[in-house]
C-alpha cells in the first residue's frame, strides 16, 4: 500500500514514496524494493539504501534488513539523471501506435536499440529522443523508456514507455508474463515434430564474449522457448516462437543449441550460402500483446515482415 506523506528526508526536489510492507513472511529490503520498483536495477536500489535514501520505520536501514508485516518504508527517489551525451536525432520510425503514454514501433533490422560503448549515436533511443520530447530521464541515462529490447539485426514490434507510470506497469507485465511476444523465423533444417519447447539455461560463452550458449543448470539463467513448425521448405523451415523468459539472444541461442540455427545469423548461424541476401538474421518480432498501462485496454499489435524476409520466403517456396 502506497501512502502520501511529507518528505522525511529534507533533501529537496525528488519523489517521496511511502509503502507499508504487507507480506506475511520476512523479505530482504533490497529484494522487496526491486519487486516494487522494477524500473530500477538492484544495484541502483542498493545505492539508494547505502546513501540513506531509504528509511524503515523512519530509520536508515541496510540492504539485507529483513522486513516484517506492517513495517513503514520510505524511499526518496532522486530526480531523473540527465542523459549525458545522448543527442536527439531525426530518424524515420515505423510507428504502429502512439499516445501520450506509450509508443509501439516496428523496428528495422540493423538498428541498435540503446547506446553502448562505441555506439553513442544512430540508435533507436536517439531517434526516440527526437520524436518524444518528454522522454529524457525515464529509466536511467542510456535506456530512457525502454521496456524490452530487440537485437540489432532482429526486426519487429517494440513498445516504449513515455512516462514513468507506464514504464513501471509495462515492465511488470513483461516480468509477470501478462504481455506476450511472438516471433517468426526461418531456420536451417526441420524439427522432428510439429511443436515443442526448448529449455536450457543461458550464459555467456567464455571463448567469445559476444556470444551466449546453453550452459549447465547450476550456472547461467533459466530460459524457456516455445516453438511451432509453420511450414517446411526442403532444408529450411518457417517457425513461430513464444518466449516464457526473455534472455539475451534467447531464440537464436536455443535454435543453435538444437542444431537448427536461424538463417543469416552472423553469430550462431551456419556458414552457408544463403538463398538470398538478408539484412540480418531471419528473425522478426511479429506480434506484441499487452494491457494499456493507463486505461487497461487489451491491445495486440502486428508488424509487417521486412522486404528481405518476404523475399526469402518467396525464394524458398519456389524451390
Amino acid at each position: 500500500m502506497e501512502l502520501n506523506n511529507q518528505n522525511s528526508f529534507g533533501i529537496g526536489e525528488g519523489e517521496l514514496i511511502e509503502i507499508i510492507y504487507e507480506l506475511p513472511l520476512p523479505m530482504r529490503l533490497d529484494r522487496w524494493l526491486v519487486s516494487k520498483r522494477p524500473e530500477q536495477s538492484r544495484a541502483r536500489i542498493q545505492h539508494f539504501i547505502n546513501s540513506g535514501l531509504v528509511l524503515v520505520n523512519y530509520k536508515t536501514a541496510k540492504a539485507k534488513t529483513p522486513l516484517k508485516n506492517g513495517d513503514n518504508i520510505q524511499i526518496w527517489m532522486p530526480p531523473p539523471e540527465p542523459l549525458i551525451y545522448l543527442k536527439p536525432e531525426k530518424m524515420d520510425l515505423n510507428i504502429l501506435f502512439e499516445d501520450e503514454h506509450i509508443i509501439v514501433i516496428n523496428k528495422q533490422s540493423g538498428l541498435i536499440v540503446h547506446p553502448a560503448p562505441g555506439h553513442k549515436s544512430g540508435t533507436l533511443v536517439n531517434g526516440l529522443l527526437f520524436h518524444c520530447k518528454n522522454l529524457p530521464g525515464i529509466n536511467g541515462k542510456l535506456r530512457p523508456g525502454i521496456v524490452h529490447r530487440l537485437d540489432k539485426d532482429t526486426s519487429g514490434c517494440m513498445v516504449v514507455a513515455k512516462s514513468q507510470e507506464a514504464l513501471v506497469n509495462l515492465q511488470k507485465q513483461i516480468k509477470e508474463k501478462i504481455a506476450s511476444r511472438e516471433y517468426i523465423a526461418v531456420i536451417h533444417g526441420a524439427p522432428n515434430s510439429e511443436k515443442g519447447q526448448i529449455v536450457g539455461n543461458i550464459g555467456r560463452d567464455k571463448l567469445n564474449r559476444l556470444k551466449y550458449k546453453v550452459v549447465e543448470e547450476t550456472s547461467g539463467r533459466y530460459a524457456c522457448t516455445y516453438w511451432k513448425l509453420e511450414e517446411r521448405f526442403g532444408n529450411y523451415s518457417l517457425m513461430s516462437f513464444k518466449l516464457d523468459t526473455g534472455r539475451t539472444h534467447q531464440i537464436r541461442v536455443h535454435c543453435a543449441h538444437i542444431n537448427h540455427p536461424i538463417v543469416g545469423d552472423p553469430l550462431y548461424g551456419r556458414c552457408k550460402k544463403l538463398p538470398c541476401k538478408l539484412d540480418g538474421q531471419a528473425l522478426h518480432a511479429i506480434k506484441l500483446g499487452l494491457i494499456h498501462p493507463i486505461n487497461g485496454k487489451e491491445m495486440i499489435f502486428e508488424s509487417e515482415l521486412p522486404l528481405d524476409f518476404q523475399k526469402l520466403l518467396s525464394v524458398l517456396k519456389v524451390k
